[in-house]
């Protein structure tokens, strides 16, 4: 595999359709009359940083909403794991099954990880912040879960009109 490519900020953010959670499939191209889309990548349902990092958003939601965006959570876990996930967690917004990784690979979120020794493949945290237009607003490539919520409203709230 080569070199993973993150889109840069300005760029046109890759398209896709997705089987979701709660219902159906979810593309990029339902959102176009949002102001935005918050789009992250987590590693997996029910870890600790991705739980941290999902309850986050859920509890900063109605901010998020209030700017006129809308959250996407996207992983390579099936959409009944994501359901599995969402109730647990009472989860109000969509999450996206990427089992194929075929959308984190057009992120340049899938990437080769090392854990105890082993190499191994998974996504790496990410968040974009995508515009009304459609392009990359703001990347957030190798996200820390710690305050990563507040930079992302952040980000939202310069966006122009």
């Amino acid at each position: 595999m080569s070199e993973p490519r993150i889109p840069v900020e300005g760029a046109a953010a890759p398209a896709f359709r997705l089987p979701a959670w709660p219902s159906g499939e979810v593309g990029l191209a339902d959102f176009k009359k949002k102001k935005a889309v918050v789009l992250y990548f987590y590693p997996k349902d029910d870890t600790p940083g991705c739980t941290t990092e999902a309850c986050n958003f859920r509890d900063n939601l109605k901010q998020v909403e209030t700017a006129g965006a809308i959250v996407l959570g996207i992983s390579p876990d099936s959409v009944k794991s994501h359901e599995k996930f969402a109730s647990k967690f009472e989860l109000p917004f969509t999450l996206l099954s990427d089992e194929d990784h075929a959308v984190c690979e057009k992120y340049g979120v899938w990437v080769e990880k090392s854990m105890y020794g082993k190499k191994y493949w998974g996504v790496q945290r990410a968040t974009f912040l995508i515009d009304k237009t459609g392009l990359i607003a703001r990347a957030w490539p190798k996200v820390s879960v710690t305050g990563h919520v507040s930079e992302v409203l952040a980000a939202l709230s310069a966006l122009q009109e």
